[in-house]
């Protein structure tokens, strides 16, 4: 039987904090809960891909909705007894001594004002994710996670054999738009009103890459996917459209701790998830060693960055309990 919920104790202590309930902390919390470590999971109940219908790239979970895929894996935490779940934020992580003060409040990521109860933890995981932030682009958030996208590795061959829009006006645009030569059977890049670099519009149109660089009016979403107006020209009909978001941290204690971050706005990591701040490790898409040129936003990266940064935090607290 599961251990009863301690965490309302103001005095609880635990080995681990894992911060976000997404698949690199549920992953943190399964690893640290097979090592017996006394975990308390936070889920704020916030998900970067909560827009998505589905979650792709992952062998045997293909084609799952990411709330299936948080719901099976609540289950499987329930049988590990040291590991605690909780349906809240931390509004506060603080060293203390040895380890950290967290303080827990209902709303995700908010202000610490009513003396939330303080819990204490030896070492934290971060998982707490990043947050995506849409070109200003009338109609696009609506179809954010369904018709649009930003990732071919994770949402392109749902597309298959379709007309496919890339929207943007970076040197991205041509990489995108070549990713998706075998899966669209047609591709335009939306300029949206931008002149193209000059090398980039030839790559494009060597590679029969459509170009409209007229403004992009509004996006509407019809039977076959969307339709693109412009302020002139025809429509175009699309099936899917792939799109830059810009991204940062979703929570402010990357910021707070000191945490040293990498020129993408994501905590920079060894192989084994540790911060410069010792103690502390971080998993997912918020942070990545400065060896990858970016983070890797997928379900199934995230998971096995959270379980080798568990293992990080167990050996270290094994470290500090058997010294050398």
């Amino acid at each position: 039987m599961p251990a009863p919920d301690p965490s309302n104790d103001p005095d609880a202590a635990y080995d681990v904090v894992v911060v976000g309930g997404g698949p690199a902390g549920l992953q943190a919390a399964l690893t640290l809960g097979r090592m017996h470590r006394r975990t308390l999971l936070l889920d704020s109940g916030e998900y970067r891909n909560a827009p998505a219908e589905h979650m792709h790239n992952f062998v045997t979970r293909d084609g799952t909705p990411p709330a299936e895929f948080r719901a099976a894996a609540r289950v499987e935490l329930a049988g590990y007894a040291t590991v605690t779940v909780r349906e809240a934020a931390a509004t506060a992580v603080v060293p203390d001594g040895a380890g950290f003060r967290v303080e827990v409040g209902a709303a995700p990521y908010a202000g610490s004002a009513g003396g939330p109860p303080a819990l204490t933890a030896r070492a934290l995981v971060l998982a707490t994710g990043m947050r995506d932030t849409l070109p200003a682009v009338p109609g696009l958030e609506p179809l954010f996670g369904t018709v649009a996208a930003v990732c071919p590795y994770c949402h392109g061959h749902e597309l298959s054999g379709k007309h496919v829009a890339v929207l943007g006006n970076g040197p991205h645009v041509a990489r995108v738009a070549f990713l998706l030569e075998r899966i669209a059977s047609r591709r335009t890049v939306l300029a949206d009103g931008a002149d193209l670099e000059p090398g980039v519009r030839a790559q494009l149109d060597a590679a029969g890459v459509a170009v409209r660089p007229e403004p992009v009016k509004e996006l509407r979403r019809s039977a076959t996917g969307a339709t693109v107006s412009f302020a002139e020209g025809p429509d175009e009909e699309v099936g899917g459209i792939f799109v830059a978001a810009e991204f940062a941290q979703r929570a402010p204690f990357a910021e707070r701790l000191g945490l040293r971050m990498l020129a993408s706005g994501a905590v920079e990591v060894d192989a084994m998830g540790r911060t410069s701040v010792p103690g502390v490790f971080a998993a997912g898409d918020m942070a990545h060693t400065a060896a990858l040129p970016m983070p890797m936003a997928s379900v199934l990266t995230a998971a096995a960055s959270g379980l080798v940064a568990a293992a990080a935090a167990d050996g270290d607290l094994l470290a500090r309990d058997h010294p050398a």
